[in-house]
């Protein structure tokens, strides 16, 4: 006897969960330096700090400055950054 395997249900392929890694970081990292713009990164703390990315990690980032010593800052400290026009 043949048996036909369990149909899915439509509600579990809406419960779909996304993906854990998308890349899109990765990707806008290496974009900012290999483009050398300068970014402005805020901190979680309200500090503001302005340079350039030269390198990035798992855990975090080094932004070069002119004038000021160069910085590594923790992925998980900063609250957002952006091109600095």
């Amino acid at each position: 006897m043949i048996t036909k395997p369990p149909q899915k249900n439509a509600s579990a392929k809406a419960k779909a969960r996304p993906a854990e890694q998308t890349f899109e970081e990765i990707r806008y990292l290496r974009h900012l330096i290999e483009s050398g713009a300068s970014v402005t990164v805020k901190l979680i703390e309200g500090e503001q700090y302005t340079g350039i990315i030269e390198y990035y990690d798992a855990n975090f980032i080094r932004l070069t400055r002119t004038g000021d010593p160069n910085l590594f800052i923790f992925k998980h400290d900063i609250l957002y950054l952006y091109e600095a026009q």
